[in-house]
């Protein structure tokens, strides 16, 4: 994929015109874990439909603010609310925001997701390192035409989480007394929920948790030479054997309550990491 230069400059520079902050750190909020935004200091939100050729999600539960700020002598930008595969506008303006972080000059992005627990272990409001993921979108985020002066056409994934980063996500964890699990991402495109032959598969392939994000900004981020760590909020628990019908609100519902700890979380972990 081959992102055109002018649209990020023209996006670089009105940014630059509502903050002079340059951002270290990148960090993608999912489903209703909006609310980690709020230990910025000195924050600078953008409106997503203010930002030239950015993307403007049309899902309840991301809001669609790029915010700027401070955070333990860590300067920040945050996107508050992303788009998604399932809304059909393309790879390009999918993938955008994580150009526009490259460009800004971000060095290390934390994601975040929400998604269903298919290990048994876990529970609703789990917080979860992700080690390692499984793409069964059907597609991938780099197909297209390749710039080789950005990125191979051939990126390596053996090691698409960063080993100091997600070290320091567990230190963290562990000085504040959080459970952190760790697990596997799998990836589906949705926007419907998984069926029950579709989470017994998950199972045998060894995924603890599925999602419809995160799994291309992951293969993205290393594309682009970023440091890339991802934490997901156990929203539900998913099983072949489940009756009850799965809903939006009880994802995002599960994502509000795991805030709390999720926002404890990145801030040790911002005032940990180098």
């Amino acid at each position: 994929m081959i992102i055109s230069k002018d649209k990020v400059a023209e996006t670089i520079e009105f940014l630059r015109t509502r903050t002079d902050m340059e951002p270290e750190f990148g960090l993608i909020l999912g489903s209703g874990l909006g609310g980690v935004v709020d230990m910025l200091e000195n924050p600078v939100a953008v409106p997503y439909a203010e930002i030239p050729n950015f993307p403007v999600s049309t899902v309840k539960g991301h809001p669609g603010t790029l915010t700027f700020g401070t955070y333990a002598g860590k300067t920040v930008v945050t996107q508050v609310g992303r788009v998604h595969y399932y809304e059909g506008i393309g790879w390009e303006k999918v993938m955008y925001p994580l150009w526009v972080m490259k460009a800004l000059g971000v060095k290390c992005i934390i994601n975040t997701n929400s998604a269903g627990g298919i290990n048994h272990e876990f529970r609703g409001g789990d917080l979860m390192l992700v080690t390692d993921h499984i793409n069964c979108m059907g597609s991938n985020p780099l197909i297209g035409p390749n710039d080789d002066k950005v990125g191979p056409r051939f990126p390596d994934m053996s090691k698409p989480y960063d080993a100091g980063l997600s070290q320091a996500m567990r230190g963290a964890a562990e000085a504040l007394g959080i459970e952190l699990r760790s697990g596997v991402l799998i990836g589906f495109s949705g926007p419907s929920y998984e069926t029950k032959a579709e989470i017994a598969m998950a199972m045998k392939l060894g995924a603890d948790a599925a999602g419809m994000s995160s799994i291309p900004e992951a293969i993205v981020g290393n594309y682009l030479g970023m440091r890339y760590v991802g934490v997901t909020c156990i929203s539900n628990l998913v099983s072949p054997t489940r009756t009850e019908p799965l809903t939006h609100e009880e994802v995002t519902e599960a994502a509000h309550k795991a805030s709390k700890d999720l926002t404890r979380l990145i801030a040790e972990f911002l005032r940990r990491v180098g």
